[in-house]
């Protein structure tokens, strides 16, 4: 048996454990589906932060400076 025949069938034999196994992904996905929870009202934090610069980071923190402020960098929170 070749390596590469050996990794196929280690392959295989995990893929068929994780099958007999419940709470994995693929026992998780054969499960019926389950309603989507009530929707939540939220508030914006554009409404809530008026007055302030509001640029967005890339972790979707806002900038907390005033709007138009002259400094280059944001101050995120």
């Amino acid at each position: 048996m070749s390596k590469l025949d050996a990794q196929r069938a280690m392959r295989e034999a995990k893929f068929a454990r994780s099958q007999e196994r419940p709470g994995t992904p693929a026992a998780r996905i054969n499960r019926p589906p389950v309603a989507p929870a009530a929707p939540v009202a939220e508030t914006t934090a554009e409404a809530v932060t008026e007055g302030l610069c509001g640029h967005r980071s890339m972790n979707g923190r806002t900038c907390t400076r005033e709007s138009g402020h002259a400094a280059k960098s944001h101050r995120y929170s």
